[in-house]
């Protein structure tokens, strides 16, 4: 089986938070892009009215995620939590309990592979 771990986060634009929305997730992406290696992909969608966003992201491991996570925390979360209500987040793949405990606070679900392949 594989050591990617990959999420899906579907959040509501807070009000008033709309303008500060293309900026900050553009400064996350370029970070993101930047410093981390082992982010293999990390990509937003957005409604066409804006108010709804979902983020797609994979990372090589557990140390990737991890690593990901304490860069959003130092740099971004502030802002992001500011800008976003998370409304589903759904982690797929093998989770070690330092990411499990991470994600927590996001009310993350997490689901095992059972079958498949990764090419």
């Amino acid at each position: 089986m594989s050591d990617i771990i990959e999420w899906v986060l579907e959040m509501r634009v807070q009000d008033g938070q709309a303008d500060k929305v293309q900026p900050l997730l553009d400064e996350m992406v370029a970070a993101t892009q930047a410093d981390e290696p082992g982010a293999l992909h990390y990509e937003y969608y957005m409604n066409t009215d804006h108010s709804l966003c979902t983020v797609l992201e994979r990372y090589e491991n557990n140390t990737a995620a991890m690593i990901h996570l304490g860069n959003f925390g130092t740099k971004f979360a502030d802002r992001f939590l500011a800008a976003f209500a998370p409304e589903r987040f759904t982690v797929f793949g093998p989770a070690e309990d330092d990411l499990r405990s991470a994600l927590a606070g996001f009310g993350a679900t997490h689901l095992e592979m059972v079958a498949g392949f990764h090419r």
